[in-house]
């Protein structure tokens, strides 16, 4: 199992720690050697990078997305090989819908060690709570398996790092955007409230690049930050016994404190 390090670095705004991906595996903590990591949104462009990177690491992964043929190798560590369907021995996909339980049950009647929620989609699509009522099923079945840890991915701006978004998102968060983040507190808070070893995480502005393998955990404005590392983040939360932001909402960037512009482009989506 990984074990992550700490590194102490200023940022522009505010203090920042830097979270270093680590570059082997040492020994393992309690978690599980091969872990089998549930990832729920499972095609989605965040949750592409968690199932891609937990294949590479020897991990078992179960994925529940509506559209599993739309899971592929992610663009910002498939190299090569970015866009092509993703098939491994070790993943098993699933096709349904979070906000239905007996769908969620399915993922669990594998032995899970840890779990990852990247859930995403407009909520003209998926609804206005689609966040929250998929999430409260996760967990719902967690507790019934015994499963503990859980990383969940948000957004900065988000619950109690508000002042944590550029003013040009803050307005969005407070028109166009206010159901998904209406959803996305609430979401927040029932995981606050589970019971479970969570770690939120509200990364800054996503983009599809290749991973830096350093996550600035910020205090003051956030910055861009690539899907991949935000990956590499989630499954050290779920996979590291010791990670030091378990019960905790980080907030992840990889330019610490500098000032972002949400990025609405198809180059951000990896559609270019």
């Amino acid at each position: 199992m990984k074990i992550c390090s700490l590194l102490t670095a200023a940022s522009a705004i505010g203090a920042a720690n830097a979270f270093v991906a680590p570059q082997q595996r040492p020994t393992p903590s309690s978690t599980a050697l091969d872990a089998t990591i549930a990832v729920f949104g499972a095609s989605g462009l965040t949750a592409q990078e968690c199932v891609y990177q937990a294949l590479k690491d020897g991990d078992n992964v179960v994925g529940l997305t509506r559209n599993p043929s739309n899971v592929v190798v992610p663009k910002g560590s498939g190299g090569a090989n970015a866009e092509t369907p993703l098939s491994d021995p070790n993943l098993t996909l699933i096709g349904g819908d979070v906000t239905n339980a007996a769908d969620v049950a399915k993922v669990f009647e594998n032995d899970i060690d840890g779990v990852i929620v990247a859930l995403g989609g407009k909520t003209s699509d998926v609804g206005d709570s689609m966040l929250t009522d998929g999430t409260n099923n996760i967990m719902a079945a967690m507790k019934e398996k015994g499963v503990k840890r859980i990383a969940v991915v948000t957004s900065i701006g988000a619950g109690d790092s508000k002042d944590q978004a550029p003013f040009a998102f803050k307005i969005l968060m407070m028109t166009v955007m206010k159901k998904i983040f209406n959803d996305k507190n609430n979401q927040e808070e029932a995981v606050v409230n589970s019971g479970l070893e969570y770690c939120i995480v509200r990364p800054g502005g996503l983009t599809v690049d290749a991973p830096t393998g350093v996550i600035n955990v910020i205090d003051g404005e956030a910055g861009s930050i690539p899907r991949a590392d935000v990956a590499q983040f989630c499954l050290e939360a779920v996979k590291d016994a010791d990670f030091p932001y378990v019960g905790k909402t980080p907030c992840i960037s990889s330019v610490g404190g500098t000032s972002w512009t949400k990025d609405r482009s198809k180059a951000a989506r990896g559609e270019m």
